[in-house]
C-alpha cells in the first residue's frame, strides 16, 4: 500500500491478534507506534488483547499505563480487555480492580470478571458476582448462562443450577443451542437425567454436541437401549456422528451390557462413518467383552490393536478380571498400567490390592516399599451430598461433622437393619482406588456416612444423590443396595467410574463396575 491510515494498520493488527500470531502483531503495532503515537482505544484494545494471549502481564501492564496515559481507561472495550488480559496472565486482583474502577459495568464486563474468577477456580466467588450482577439489573446473555451452568457443575449445586434455567428462560435465551445444550450436559452428569431429556426434547434445534450430550448421558446412569436408541434416532435425523459419539454410544452398550449392538456400532464407525477407532473406543469394547465373560477375546483386542496398546486399554480389563475372578491377567493387566504410568498413584493402588487379593504378599510388600520410597499417598476419599442448598463434605471415618453422634447411630441402625438381609461386611474386597488404611474404617467409608446424614435430614421417599471422588468397594456397593431397600429410597451415587442407581435393592450397573 503506498499510503496506510490508522484503519489500514488496525485492520491487519487486528486480524494478526484473531488469527493468533500474537508476536507478529506486536511487531507491526511497534512499526505503527512510530509513526502514529496517538492510536486510539480500539488499538490498545486489541493489543491487550495480544497480551493475553501470550499470557505477558508485564506487557499487558505497559499498555494499562499506555491507556491511562492517552486517557481512554474508561472505554468499555478497553477495560472489558484488560479484565480478561488480567485473569488470563493470573493475576484476578487487578481484574477485579479494573472491574470495580468501570464507570459503567456492561453485560460483557460482568461477564469477563466472572469468567476470571472461575478460570482461576474461585468457583463460589463466581457464582457470588452472577447473583450481584442479577440484582444491578444488568442484561444477561446466553454466555453467562453457560459459565454459570459451568460454574454450578464445579459446585455440585443442582438447586443454583435450576435458578440459571429459569433466569435463561426469563432472560428469552430458552432456545439458545449452546446454553441448553451446556444445561443437558450438567443434569446428566448430577443425576437429573429426566431435567436432561426435558431440555432437549424442548430444544428447536440441535447440533451433534447436543445429541452427544444425552447419549452419553443415558449410558452413564445405565440406560443404554435409550442411548442406543437416541443415536440411531440421530442418524435418522441425518445428523452426522463425530468420535465422541461413537465413544458415548460405546460406553452405553459396555455400561448396559449390549453386546452384539455395541459390536456392531463399533464395526460401522470405520465402514460406514470413514471415522477411525481410537484407543478409547477400543477400550470400550475391551470392557464390553469382559462384560460377557470373553476375556481371550479382549485381551486379543489388545493385542490386536493397529497401535501400541494404551494403559486405558489396559485398564478396561481390571473390572473385568475382578468380576470373572481371573486375578492372573488382573495382575498382568495392572503391571502394565504400573510400567506404563509410574508415577501414578492409583496404579501401585491397583497392583497392591491385587496381589493381596492373589495372596502374593511378597510382591505386595515390595509395592508397599516402592510408595514408601516415593513418598506416594493416598489423598483420603470423600463423599459428599447436598442439602438445603449446601452442601456437607464427610471422609471416611470423619467424625468433624456436627452432627457425627447421630450420624455414627444411623450407620450403625441401617448396619443392623440390613443384616436381617443377609448383609455381611466383607473382610477383602478387590478396590480399584482405595487403600488398606481406608479399610479399617470399613463400616464408616465416607458414603455411608453422606447417605446416613441424607437420610436424617431429608423428607421420606426424596432420592439421595451422593457424590465421591473413588469408586465405589464391593462392601459399600452391597450395602447401599440393601438400605435403599429397606429405606424405601432411591439413592443415586456418583463415582469416580459411574453413576449407580440404587432402588428396591438392585443397582442400574448390575453390579459390574
Amino acid at each position: 500500500m503506498p499510503e496506510r491510515n490508522l484503519v489500514s494498520w488496525n485492520t491487519i493488527i487486528s486480524g494478526l491478534v484473531d488469527f493468533g500470531d500474537y508476536s507478529e502483531a506486536f511487531r507491526l503495532f511497534l512499526i505503527m507506534w512510530e509513526e502514529f503515537s496517538d492510536c486510539g482505544s480500539r488499538t490498545f484494545a486489541t493489543m491487550i488483547r495480544a497480551a493475553a494471549g501470550l499470557e505477558l502481564a508485564s506487557v499487558g501492564r505497559q499498555l494499562h499505563s499506555g491507556v491511562v496515559k492517552m486517557g481512554v481507561e474508561e472505554d468499555i472495550f478497553v477495560s472489558c480487555a484488560l479484565i480478561d488480559m488480567y485473569s488470563k496472565c493470573g493475576s484476578i486482583e487487578d481484574a477485579q480492580w479494573v472491574f470495580y474502577d468501570m464507570p459503567e459495568k456492561t453485560t460483557v464486563g460482568w461477564n469477563s470478571i466472572i469468567a476470571g474468577y472461575a478460570l482461576h477456580g474461585y468457583s463460589e466467588e463466581a457464582l457470588s458476582m452472577f447473583y450481584e450482577m442479577h440484582d444491578s439489573s444488568v442484561k444477561m446473555d446466553h454466555f453467562t448462562f453457560s459459565m454459570i451452568i459451568r460454574i454450578c457443575s464445579r459446585l455440585a449445586s443442582i438447586e443454583h443450577a435450576k435458578q440459571a434455567h429459569a433466569g435463561l428462560i426469563r432472560y428469552g435465551f430458552g432456545l439458545n443451542i449452546v446454553a441448553n445444550t451446556a444445561f443437558v450436559d450438567f443434569y446428566c452428569k448430577w443425576g437429573r437425567i429426566e431435567d436432561a431429556e426435558h431440555v432437549f426434547d424442548r430444544m428447536p434445534c440441535k447440533n451433534t454436541i447436543s445429541w452427544n450430550a444425552l447419549i452419553s448421558g443415558y449410558g452413564n446412569h445405565g440406560r443404554g437401549a435409550e442411548a442406543v436408541e437416541l443415536f440411531e434416532q440421530m442418524l435418522q435425523e441425518r445428523m452426522r456422528p463425530n468420535h465422541v459419539t461413537f465413544l458415548a454410544v460405546l460406553s452405553a452398550c459396555s455400561y448396559s451390557r449390549l453386546f452384539e449392538r455395541g459390536w456392531e456400532i463399533f464395526q460401522s464407525m470405520s465402514r460406514d462413518h470413514k471415522i477411525k477407532p481410537s484407543a478409547m473406543h477400543y477400550a470400550g469394547m475391551i470392557e464390553l467383552l469382559g462384560q460377557e465373560g470373553l476375556l481371550d477375546e479382549a485381551f486379543a483386542l489388545i493385542r490386536g490393536a493397529p497401535f501400541k496398546p494404551t494403559a486405558n486399554m489396559w485398564a478396561a480389563l481390571l473390572p473385568a478380571s475382578r468380576v470373572n475372578g481371573n486375578l492372573e491377567l488382573g495382575k498382568f493387566a495392572a503391571e502394565k498400567l504400573y510400567g506404563m504410568e509410574p508415577e501414578k498413584l492409583s496404579n501401585y493402588v491397583v497392583l497392591l490390592n491385587i496381589y493381596n487379593q492373589s495372596g502374593k504378599l511378597k510382591e505386595a510388600a515390595a509395592v508397599l516399599q516402592t510408595l514408601r520410597r516415593k513418598c506416594l499417598r493416598m489423598l483420603p476419599t470423600c463423599s459428599w451430598i447436598e442439602v438445603n442448598k449446601q452442601s456437607h463434605v464427610f471422609l471416611s471415618g470423619d467424625k468433624c461433622h456436627v452432627q457425627a453422634n447421630e450420624i455414627y447411630k444411623k450407620v450403625d441402625s441401617l448396619i443392623l437393619e440390613i443384616s436381617k438381609h443377609g448383609y455381611v461386611t466383607e473382610e477383602k474386597t478387590l478396590l480399584l482406588d482405595v487403600d488398606e488404611q481406608e479399610q479399617r474404617v470399613l463400616l464408616y467409608h465416607s458414603e455411608k456416612l453422606a447417605i446416613a446424614f441424607g437420610l436424617i435430614n431429608t423428607m421420606n421417599g426424596s432420592t439421595l444423590q451422593i457424590v465421591q471422588n473413588h469408586r465405589i468397594c464391593n462392601d459399600c456397593h452391597n450395602a447401599i443396595k440393601l438400605i435403599a431397600l429397606v429405606t424405601r429410597r432411591e439413592i443415586v451415587v456418583r463415582d469416580a467410574s459411574r453413576f449407580h442407581h440404587f432402588k428396591d435393592g438392585s443397582c442400574s450397573c448390575g453390579d459390574y463396575w
